[in-house]
This record gives C-alpha cells, structure tokens and sequence, in this order.
C-alpha cells in the first residue's frame, strides 16, 4: 500500500504541476486616472509566478484600457469587460472587438450577469459576442451563472447549460 499510495502521490503531483491557473480581477465602474497608475504600479511590483503556471488577466474600464495595456508589464493581460458583437457602425458607446485589439487588450469578458440582467442580455446576443470575439483574435473569459432565484428554484444546472 505504501508504494500505491507512493505512486498516486507522485500522480497528483504531475497533475498538479500541468495544471495552469488563472487569476482575474473585473474593476467594474470603479477607478480614475490616478487610482488606477496607482494600482499598476503594485501590480508591476508584485511577485508573479512564470507563465507556465498562471495566467493573470485584469479588466478595468473602458476609458482606461489603453492606460494599463501601455503601463502594466508582460506578465499581465488586460481584458475588456464587454465588447460588440459588430465591427463598426452606429452603435453609439459600444467597443468593438478590434478595437479592443487596437489598444493592446488580448481578452474581453462576455455574459457577465449584469450585462445580463441589468442590460436584458440574453443567450443568443452573448454567442454572437463570443463568436465575434473568437473570429478577431480575442480571447474569451465566458460568464455564466444563475441568478438567486433560479438557484432558490433548482434550476442552476438548466441555466449553466443553457448557457454554455
């Protein structure tokens, strides 16, 4: 037993260490010039460990994505927190996903549940961003999720699925 246990050990271990984690952080509607150089600067400051092992991903707003791809260093990618499912036109206030390329983002997070709730986004409008996305080179951080009264009604795994 001893060499099992010896050998699954070893196999969580190589599990482990394939593994690749991802930290991300969504600053939401909060921040301004200073705050945010601020914050840069502790981030470039901090301890990360090599890539091979985390990716580290931070979505600030809109107006202050071209501050932080230009400030923050390589070990830090920037997302934007919701992109268009169009390339351009008249879509007054909206980014499009080669904009957001334009201004050194690499990621872009799509179906956050207030975009969902609070902007009435639904299933069929979040897979058109994701293929829009996906097609210009964007990388994708997927929200899914239920709100507290379907969770309350049992049906998060219907939601999830539906969903993804």
């Amino acid at each position: 037993t001893l060499d099992l246990l010896s050998h699954r050990c070893s196999m969580c271990d190589k599990m482990a260490s394939s593994r690749r984690f991802f930290v991300g952080g969504n600053w939401k509607l909060n921040g301004n010039t200073a705050s945010i150089k601020e914050l840069v600067e502790k981030l470039n400051g901090a301890e990360i460990p090599t890539s091979n092992v985390v990716d580290i991903v931070v979505a600030p707003p809109a107006l202050y994505l071209r501050q932080c791809t230009c400030a923050l260093n390589e070990r830090i990618e920037v997302s934007a927190q919701n992109c268009s499912k169009e390339s351009k036109g008249a879509y007054t206030g909206e980014n499009s996903p080669d904009m957001i390329l334009d201004v050194g983002a690499k990621w872009t997070l799509i179906g956050h549940s207030e975009r969902r709730t609070v902007f009435g986004e639904d299933d069929e409008l979040i897979g058109a961003k994701v293929e829009k996305a996906l097609d210009v080179g964007l990388k994708v951080i997927a929200c899914i999720g239920e709100t507290l009264q379907q969770r309350d009604a049992n049906q998060t795994m219907d939601v999830v699925t539906r969903q993804m």
